[in-house]
């Protein structure tokens, strides 16, 4: 089978490994290269990197609306599209030039948390499941028929990165399993209930900001949701200062106040009950045990912390 990738990052990398053992893919399709880090050199995609060590071709457009990469990849005769975390919408005449259809792997069960950012959403707003589909792409943001879905329980310290890693390999094997289907015709496919659908869109800094008003369960699926990026913030003086690894204790104060240094990390009060942070970073600086970071930099009980 002729298959045309798209994808960019992390995510994308074990359904690319699985399509490249199995079929043949003619071409990867990912993001341009973007600076990063303190020089802001031009850094290539995780897609794009592993398509060049398995020696594929690699196009990566500025645009996909000018027709110019619709006349290059239906030139390959491609017989389907497979698109994971591309990172941007398909317009028609690339949806159309395959004969067997462009086919999303989504990170989560549709009609439920519909665009850019589904893990992270699912993790800040509680959920305690969600999973992966199979959708054949249509013109809508992720409005599409669904072929085949795959359930995972979100565990209480699940961030959006240990999410999003079971998620990529869980969608690597549904979309290996249920290829023969599409190829030989036999995929049963069910529309969605549009009406069920609910929206994930790409996050913010302004996301990570805690909000300790809210119950600590609720504080702690804010900061988990957040992690790696942009990452759960609190503000000291005005400092930013960048918390992780939470677990939900009994503790009560007003939202924000410091309860004090525990044996696993800093203790706040929130809305309801408090939550300790195991891990913190200050600007500047890097990620470290929590008490690591107050032993040269001390939080007194009554300290409030604003999100």
């Amino acid at each position: 089978m002729r298959i045309v990738f798209f994808g960019s990052p992390s995510f994308a990398l074990p359904s690319l490994r699985a399509l490249a053992r199995e079929h043949d893919v003619i071409a990867v399709v990912s993001q341009p290269d973007r600076p990063a880090g303190r020089g802001m050199r031009l850094h290539p995609p995780p897609v794009k990197q592993l398509a060049l060590e398995l020696d594929l071709p690699v196009e990566q457009p500025t645009k996909l609306r000018d027709g110019i990469l619709a006349k290059t990849l239906s030139a390959m005769k491609p017989d389907l599209f497979v698109v994971v975390a591309y990172g941007r919408i398909l317009p028609p005449d690339l949806l159309s030039i395959p004969r067997l259809g462009s086919w999303n792997v989504h990170a989560s069960l549709l009609p439920k948390y519909r665009g850019a950012a589904p893990i992270q959403w699912s993790i800040i707003r509680g959920e305690t499941t969600t999973g992966v589909c199979l959708m054949r792409m249509e013109e809508g943001l992720d409005t599409g028929p669904v072929a085949a879905c795959r359930q995972v329980e979100i565990a209480d310290t699940d961030t959006a990165g240990s999410l999003a890693q079971r998620l990529s390999l869980l969608g690597a094997d549904l979309l290996v399993e249920t290829l023969p289907s599409i190829l030989d015709g036999s995929v049963v496919l069910h529309p969605q209930d549009h009406a069920a659908a609910t929206l994930a869109p790409p996050l913010t800094k302004e996301d990570g900001f805690l909000d300790f008003s809210q119950p600590a369960s609720m504080v702690s699926a804010q900061a988990r949701g957040v992690d790696p990026w942009p990452g759960a913030t609190v503000f000291l003086g005005g400092e930013p200062i960048k918390v992780f690894s939470p677990t939900v204790e009994a503790g009560q104060g007003m939202p924000g106040e410091v309860l004090g240094q525990v044996s696993h990390g800093l203790a706040v009060a929130c809305g309801q009950g408090a939550i300790v942070f195991a891990e913190m970073q200050l600007p500047g600086r890097k990620r470290m045990p929590a008490a690591a970071v107050l032993a040269g930099h001390a939080i007194p009980p009554g300290t409030r912390l604003l999100g």
